[in-house]
């Protein structure tokens, strides 16, 4: 056995190296899946949450979006008040069971990970929705838009754009966070650190390991991120579209400048 760090972090890798990087494979598949369906869970619950209620209404209108809405208001605020940990043991071994609901240990990490997330994404979505201008709206609705056209055609669109940083931040924290799913058995990346410490007896040189596996993955997808933050900004300058291809935009365009004078 080396006596130097850098020799024994090289015993570990080697030996449990592979079960280490499977572990991070199923900690990055567990934290995409469950960041993309959160991300629609956390769309559909924030539109829903900022559907007008106007005085011409009918009544009943008024009484279903008032429970809808309550309801949607005590899964953003369970999710977002309670440990991911707890919610696990509480859904994977209580609440299944109880319905009888048959749903394998990966069904339910994704499960467990994509409602969690969406109760986020719920706030964030319905933040990044009333961050628009109001004209926005009346603008879309005078001429004669429905509020899903609206949502679809003009808001989300450029809510889309405002609420981009805060879906990368809530991958790279899945990213993490995935290793609470052990506690129903997920071997994850940390379950495979805890069994390769547990076998050397090498617990500084394993977790070294694992926190370079998480700092890789975790800035590469924030890497990836901010290039679509950038892809999504479009091009710097442009010229605004016109019917006429034979007329530039007023204020786009700037003619070449003549090197001689007319006379």
């Amino acid at each position: 056995m080396p006596t130097d760090f850098f020799g024994r972090v090289m015993v570990v890798f080697q030996r449990y190296g592979m079960s280490m990087l499977q572990g991070a494979g199923v900690s990055l598949a567990i934290a995409l899946v469950g960041t993309v369906a959160g991300c629609i869970i956390g769309f559909a619950v924030g539109i829903v949450q900022t559907i007008p209620v106007e005085s011409k209404d009918n009544s009943l209108k008024k009484g279903v979006l008032w429970f809808v809405k309550l309801m949607l208001n005590a899964y953003v605020e369970f999710f977002r008040g309670t440990p991911m940990m707890a919610q696990a043991m509480f859904i994977y071994y209580g609440l299944f069971p109880l319905m009888g609901i048959n749903m394998t240990m990966w069904q339910a990490a994704y499960f467990i990970l994509s409602i969690n997330t969406g109760a986020y994404m719920a706030e964030t979505v319905r933040g990044g929705i009333l961050s628009i201008d109001g004209g926005q709206t009346e603008g879309a609705k005078a001429i004669g838009m429905t509020h899903v056209q609206t949502m679809l055609y003009v808001i989300l669109p450029q809510a889309l754009r405002n609420i981009m940083p805060q879906i990368g931040n809530n991958l790279i924290i899945n990213i993490k966070d995935s290793c609470v799913l052990s506690v129903i058995g997920v071997a994850e990346l940390l379950y495979k650190t805890k069994a390769a410490a547990g076998a050397l007896y090498m617990n500084f040189e394993t977790y070294t390991i694992t926190m370079v596996m998480y700092f890789i993955m975790t800035f590469t997808c924030s890497q990836i991120l901010r290039w679509l933050e950038g892809l999504m900004d479009g091009a710097d300058n442009y010229d605004l579209a016109t019917m006429d291809t034979l007329a530039h935009t007023s204020g786009m365009y700037r003619y070449e400048e003549k090197k001689e004078d007319e006379r």
